[in-house]
């Protein structure tokens, strides 16, 4: 699959895990990723969380690149204030907003989320009409991280209830982030 073999790749799921049928599983699969081993995916607990991303990449030989859903993508963001350098490239999907006036309390810990801008590449998949972050929220998060931002029209949670599954299209966006990464480290080498 092109570049994918130069990078290690690290599946980061949301609260719950993803399921056998969901996207990140089936990536899991093709990119020969690793996933994230969390403790408790039921009562989520930032400090487990970010400790189980750091065991994940501390596997990995090669530039690291976090492909995250719904809470993962709060855990990159938290994880990026404290390792700034550990990580070459994100694919944050569907990111859950921690901080909305619903979101469950057992989401406590990951809020608020940290205001800095990724020092990696970055890019945010959102939904017009996910449930659990709205377009402004999702916008705000991709300016606030420096992440590029593209919208799938009426894609709910983006999840295997939304009927993303292998989700093919989404590794095109994958492909794309890689290549972008791949000239921004250039240019910084430069």
């Amino acid at each position: 699959m092109d570049n994918f073999s130069d990078y290690d790749f690290i599946i980061q799921p949301g609260w719950k895990n993803s399921g056998s049928d969901h996207w990140q599983t089936h990536w899991e699969r093709v990119l020969d990723a690793k996933r994230v081993a969390n403790k408790d995916w039921e009562e989520p607990a930032l400090k487990d969380w970010l400790d189980g991303l750091d065991t994940a990449i501390g596997q990995c030989a090669k530039p690291v690149v976090v492909i995250a859903h719904s809470l993962g993508c709060a855990t990159v963001a938290h994880y990026a204030a404290n390792f700034p350098q550990k990580i070459h490239a994100a694919l944050l999907v569907a990111p859950a907003d921690v901080e909305r006036e619903n979101a469950p309390s057992t989401l406590g810990s990951f809020a608020p989320l940290p205001q800095l801008a990724l020092p990696f590449s970055s890019r945010v998949i959102a939904s017009t009409n996910d449930p659990f972050c709205d377009r402004i929220r999702a916008e705000k998060f991709s300016a606030t991280w420096g992440s590029s931002v593209v919208y799938l029209v009426a894609a709910g949670h983006i999840n295997t209830a939304s009927g993303h599954t292998e989700w093919n299209s989404g590794l095109e966006e994958l492909r794309s982030l890689l290549e972008i990464a791949g000239r921004s480290k250039q240019m910084d080498a430069a």
